[in-house]
Order: structure tokens, then sequence, then C-alpha cells
């Protein structure tokens, strides 16, 4: 699997774009987030219409899913994992990796601006959340305690993202 992640990142310079660090994350919390390439505003009862119970609580409530208890967590099927409640294309299945934490696990979003950050200081902790930048679904946090090349960890609800498999 590492092998997967360091070789997204070789490929990562030809497309003209730069891998993201915890340094970055920290300057957009303080610098403002990037625009995303669309806006999908609902009404709660409208998300409510189309989302199951538990993903409404994780995604439009903040919520989290008991570790170890998401489908997607042991999934390691080619695609692109998307927001469950705009279809925004947010993680790739190649830079996916198991990090024993019980929820799924990227090294980076699929674009700079596919992921909101929020500094997140409730439960008297320091943590930054990171949500759809589409449509403000939580879909978890990131850590700087990822593998190399990034060190970063992208700690997902699997309630928030579906795979459209390749």
């Amino acid at each position: 699997m590492l092998y997967k992640v360091i070789n997204y990142f070789k490929k990562t310079p030809k497309n003209n774009t730069t891998m993201t660090t915890w340094k970055d994350i920290i300057h957009t919390i303080l610098n403002g987030n990037p625009t995303p390439d669309k806006r999908v505003e609902k009404t709660n009862k409208e998300w409510m219409e189309i989302l199951t119970p538990e993903q409404y609580r994780i995604t439009r409530n903040k919520g989290t899913e008991a570790p170890h208890s998401g489908e997607m967590c042991s999934s390691h099927e080619l695609g692109k994992y998307a927001c469950v409640c705009c279809n925004l294309p947010l993680f790739d299945s190649s830079i996916k990796f198991e990090s024993g934490t019980g929820w799924p696990s990227f090294t980076a979003p699929i674009k700079d601006n596919a992921i909101h950050y929020i500094k997140d200081d409730t439960f008297g902790m320091v943590r930054v959340e990171v949500t759809c930048n589409s449509c403000d679904a939580h879909l978890g946090h990131v850590f700087p305690d990822g593998p190399k090349p990034s060190g970063l960890r992208y700690c997902i609800n699997s309630e928030s993202i579906k795979i459209d498999k390749a």
C-alpha cells in the first residue's frame, strides 16, 4: 500500500498540482479556504429526504461513527470516494491506507479545493475538521501523523463517503 502512496505523489507534479502539507492546512485555516468548483445548498428537510438517518447525523450534525464500524474501513476497491451528500469526488482509492484507527484513511484529497478545513477545539483538544467544500458535509478530521511523503492522515467517516468504482 505504501508503494501506491509514493507512486501517487511521484505522478502529482506531472498534473501541475502540489502536495498538501500540514503547514499548508494551517495556512489555509488562518487565511481562508479555496473556492469550490460549485456549491450545493439544500434545506435540512431536503438533506433528510436523501440521506439515511446515520448519514444525516454524521454529515449534517458533525457526528462520528464508532471505530471499525463503517463498511469503507476494510474496502479496498478501486475507484474514487465521493461525498455522500453531493457526489463531489474527494479521495482516490490509490491513496487510501490502513491507519489502524478504525476509520478510512487517506493521504490527500483529489483536488486542493475539494476539502474545507476548520479549526475544531471541541472535546478539550485542538484538531482540524474536514468538510466537503461543495456542500459543507462533515467528513472527519485530518492529522499530521500519516505516511510519507505528505505526512497527513485524513480520517474520514464511512457514512460520509461512497465509492464510485473504477
